[in-house]
């Protein structure tokens, strides 16, 4: 078989209200080859995949997709349904799909629903294997397949913010799209679609944006209206840097003037060797570096949105507990 075509159409389309994987599959010879012309077909698919049977097909009751595969079905047909299935067994709720043939002989349009656009593409190159197997009466071990898959939703994640924005759209009944692989996301349909960009929307000021990309502005703000923040400020530096340090009083912060995602940060720098390190490091990512007394204490993101309090995220660095024996590195 082979795959001409694998993308996803992200928003409503011509096959369905929500977003779905398109596949166009050339199925070759094995148009001529239906399920029930190939020995242990149906107990080969079920030994992989017992929780096929919950699938209800034509027949419309459980095992009704078994029973299409013992009347004989064709490959394209046998795709649509296990690459919703790899799907289902990493926890994503979907459901819909579809088989149509084209003009050309052997040639199918497969469509089915997926929740992560990266695991729904991949879920239908892994089925394509699957399928050329089982019609070579040959099975495929699914664990590996699912770990892959798990692990391809976990890394494209959406971060704390823009999940929370996405989740609480969610609720209200508004559909989202995803629209890169960063936190890049439309909110809605049409004449009423808003876009965001983590915790940015189209509507945020671009003098809002600057001012919170500014560290030494953002801090002035924050301390003109009686809000408490650590003593420093920026340095051209490495001598404006110790000077500083030594004038707060150690242990130091040392960070980028501008970045963001903890780039350049270094905290509780307690010697100024230690200090230079951290200012070279900062200096990487911006000309003035932002030295400030170092502060004990949690470290948390707040989301408020309209003026009212949405999420919080408690951030903490990576670490490793040692059990005087073993070794990380």
């Amino acid at each position: 078989m082979k795959i001409n075509e694998l993308r996803a159409l992200r928003g409503p389309n011509y096959y369905s209200n929500s977003p779905v994987i398109l596949m166009e599959l050339d199925i070759g010879e094995l148009e001529e080859r239906p399920s029930d012309l190939v020995p242990d077909f149906r107990k080969n698919l079920e030994t992989i995949l017992p929780t096929l049977y919950e699938h209800n097909c034509s027949p419309g009751k459980p095992g009704g997709f078994f029973e299409r595969v013992d009347r004989g079905t064709w490959a394209g047909h046998i795709v649509e349904h296990i690459a919703i299935e790899l799907q289902c067994l990493i926890g994503h709720k979907v459901s819909f799909g579809k088989t149509f043939s084209l003009d050309e002989k052997g040639v199918y349009n497969i469509v089915y629903r997926y929740q992560n656009e990266e695991v729904g593409i991949r879920a239908g190159e892994m089925t394509v294997e699957i399928v050329e197997k089982l019609f070579e009466n040959e099975m495929t071990d699914i664990e590996p397949l699912l770990k892959e898959l798990q692990s391809i939703y976990e890394s494209t994640l959406l971060g704390p913010s823009t999940k929370s924005i996405v989740d609480e759209a969610a609720r209200r009944g508004i559909s989202h799209i995803r629209l890169n692989e960063d936190s890049y996301v439309q909110l809605g349909q049409g004449k009423y679609q808003r876009k965001i960009q983590a915790t940015v929307v189209d509507s945020t000021s671009s003098l809002g944006v600057e001012i919170a990309g500014n560290k030494e502005r953002t801090k002035e703000i924050l301390g003109e209206n009686g809000i408490p923040v650590p003593q420093g400020k920026a340095v051209e530096s490495l001598d404006e840097a110790a000077e500083l340090a030594e004038e707060i009083g150690y242990p130091v912060v040392t960070k980028p003037l501008r970045g963001n995602h903890g780039r350049g940060v270094t905290t509780n720098i307690t010697t100024p060797d230690e200090l230079k390190h951290a200012y070279d490091l900062a200096r990487k990512i911006d000309s003035y570096v932002v030295v400030e007394k170092y502060l004990v204490g949690y470290d948390f993101r707040m989301m408020v949105i309209d003026g009212k309090f949405q999420a919080a995220a408690l951030r903490e660095p990576a670490f490793v507990i040692g059990n005087g024996k073993s070794s990380s590195l």
